[in-house]
């Protein structure tokens, strides 16, 4: 870049970009919401499930292993159950509610997890494919379209068992496929802004292209990968239940509401909240990140429009 109208390339750089001030997007975003009540109250759904989690040791009624087999089956309280068991009991005695709020923290804490760590390999390897081209973004992308040919429950039963139940095998094996659309979104997004202006400066001021990817390209698209990560937790959190379900998640003596679901299965008619509130409460969760996820965009970004690749 050279000289022109006395603004030297620095000058001319400043007055191209102005990075985001984090504090000042936040409170706006926030303001934002007023015009999204669904996204707004799903906000606070969400909120109330995560502090449910982290104070479930306060607010669950028993202990996570008590169970008595003396009050097995116990309606709950609506269905003429006593109040020491509001949600009723399942087939060994234990208490539903209690099931239920520790069964939260596995959900969220591999939803969060999952994303997380995908959003975090996707952002990487789709910079570095949108950035550098060539070769590397060849061999990325059709790894990428390798594994989106298998759809992702049969592919994680697949990785699960071979790997065995587990906690972090459960988040390996969601992962291993989940970064893939981190991947496109990030990599996308990189082949368009890396033609601006502002990235043309700084290229021009002599800084490494690992600078311009991390400080000034990843700010500009950062709100399109947060609103995937919201959009995607949720769809996590199904996967979750569904491979607990199938007995392919974490150990059985781990609460999760996919096992909660499956242990009610075969008592479905005779004590259907066993299976029925643990699918409830999963039911409201996702579509709490849902409606979240869609106001978030809206605010953030209209035109980014996430599409299901299974």
């Amino acid at each position: 870049m050279t000289i022109k109208n006395g603004i030297v390339p620095t000058d001319y750089y400043n007055l191209l970009y102005k990075k985001p001030n984090l504090i000042t997007n936040i409170l706006s975003i926030l303001g934002k919401f007023k015009k999204h009540p669904t996204a707004f109250v799903g906000m606070l759904i969400i909120i109330a499930y995560i502090l449910m989690a982290i104070f479930a040791p306060f607010i669950s009624p028993y202990n996570i292993k008590y169970s008595d087999l003396s009050e097995r089956l116990m309606p709950p309280v609506w269905n003429g159950g006593t109040w020491s068991h509001p949600l009723g009991t399942d087939q060994i005695g234990r208490d539903l509610l209690t099931q239920i709020i520790y069964g939260s923290r596995i959900s969220i804490m591999i939803g969060f997890l999952t994303v997380l760590i995908s959003a975090l390999i996707g952002t990487i390897l789709g910079a570095i494919a949108g950035y550098y081209k060539g070769t590397i973004d060849t061999i990325l992308s059709r790894f990428a379209d390798f594994l989106l040919s298998f759809p992702f429950l049969i592919f994680a039963v697949g990785v699960m068992a071979v790997l065995g139940p587990g906690f972090w095998n459960l988040i390996l094996a969601l992962t291993f496929k989940s970064w893939v659309e981190f991947f496109r979104l990030v990599r996308g997004e990189v082949l368009e802004e890396k033609n601006k202006e502002y990235v043309e400066a700084a290229q021009a001021l002599g800084r490494s292209s690992s600078a311009i990817i991390i400080s000034e390209i990843l700010p500009n698209i950062f709100q399109s990968i947060f609103v995937l990560s919201t959009l995607r937790i949720g769809y996590m959190i199904i996967m979750e239940a569904s491979l607990s379900y199938l007995g392919l998640g974490v150990p059985p003596d781990i609460p999760t509401w996919g096992s909660l679901i499956n242990s009610g299965r075969n008592y479905i008619f005779d004590a259907y909240w066993i299976s029925t509130l643990p699918g409830i409460a999963l039911v409201i969760l996702v579509l709490s990140i849902n409606l979240f996820g869609e106001g978030l965009r809206d605010i953030l970004d209209p035109r980014l429009k996430v599409e299901g690749s299974e």
